[in-house]
């Protein structure tokens, strides 16, 4: 029986048999180098054959990657033409609505399906790297936080409210019970690392640049989900600053919040693409203004 292939998996094994070196196509891809090397590897698995080996110069395919290369790009161009012939028979009065995290669109999409009864209004659940589900057309608006894991270059971005950043510590930390601490205060503490994030997403949750210049402290545990995350915070390896108001922690009687004195809050936004002439992402916006208001 033939493998079902993940083809965000076959993109990443183009990608990098088109760099030849797992370091460039980490970074082509924003991902993590030892997570597209999992990648790589699920692919590898579910095909039940090499596709790639490593040399003192880099990487090069294996015969057996050599010969899957020109049909992955094939597969590849053939469900984006689905994807795109599919969407261009859909009815005009059709949206897409994401949203990431623990973000909750209700009142808009409620609103806007209200305001259009005959259009076809669905939402898509995302996490934060997926941002780019707008430039892939996976969706039509995205409501996120900023700044953005992707370059805004063609997208359009509406704020909609500010929200203050905090600390996440275990309950035995020794920051615990503060009512609130200065970046100072934690420079010498150990913060959570994530994967498949770009530098400028990165840099704002480590609350870097630091007022002396110095890089964040990182924990020794790098974190593929926000659970992952949680987790390495719960067992007192490193501390990690999230959106305030993100409740998904507060599951966790193990871990609780500390206010940060004098750092610039996040922001919650309705991003679209530029120029997009489909007259329901407006609607939307105007939907999003007016009810996701904090």
């Amino acid at each position: 029986m033939l493998p079902d292939l993940d083809l965000r998996l076959v993109r990443y094994f183009i990608v990098v048999a088109e760099q030849l070196n797992f370091a460039r196509a980490a970074e082509q891809l924003r991902v993590a180098q030892p997570s597209l090397s999992r990648q790589i590897q699920r692919l590898e698995d579910a095909l039940g054959v090499r596709l790639l080996e490593r040399t003192s110069q880099g990487s090069r395919l294996t015969a057996a990657g050599s010969a899957f290369l020109p049909r992955a790009e094939q597969l590849l161009h053939g469900a984006e033409q689905a994807v795109l012939a599919a969407r261009a028979a859909a009815p005009e009065r059709t949206i897409t609505i994401g949203y990431v995290d623990d973000l909750i669109v209700t009142p808009a999409v409620r609103d806007l399906r209200h305001r259009f009864p005959d259009a076809h209004v669905r939402t898509r659940h995302l996490d934060s790297r997926d941002a780019d589900a707008l430039l892939r057309r996976q969706a039509d608006a995205l409501v996120i936080r900023t700044p953005l894991p992707v370059p805004a270059d063609d997208l359009d971005v509406a704020v909609l409210y500010d929200e203050p950043r905090v600390l996440v510590v275990p309950a035995a930390h020794r920051l615990a019970g503060k009512e609130s601490v200065t970046v100072a205060d934690i420079a010498a503490e150990p913060l959570v690392g994530c994967t498949g994030m770009g530098a400028d997403w990165t840099g704002f949750w480590r609350l870097e640049p630091r007022p002396d210049g110095s890089p964040a402290q990182l924990g020794p545990t790098l974190a593929d989900t926000y659970d992952d995350k949680l987790e390495a915070i719960a067992d007192g390896s490193a501390i990690a600053v999230v959106p305030a108001n993100d409740r998904r922690f507060s599951l966790r009687p193990d871990l609780v919040t500390v206010a940060i004195h004098e750092v610039e809050p996040c922001q919650v936004a309705v991003v679209t693409r530029a120029g997009d002439a489909n007259p329901l992402v407006a609607e939307f916006v105007r939907s999003a203004e007016r009810l996701l208001v904090g």
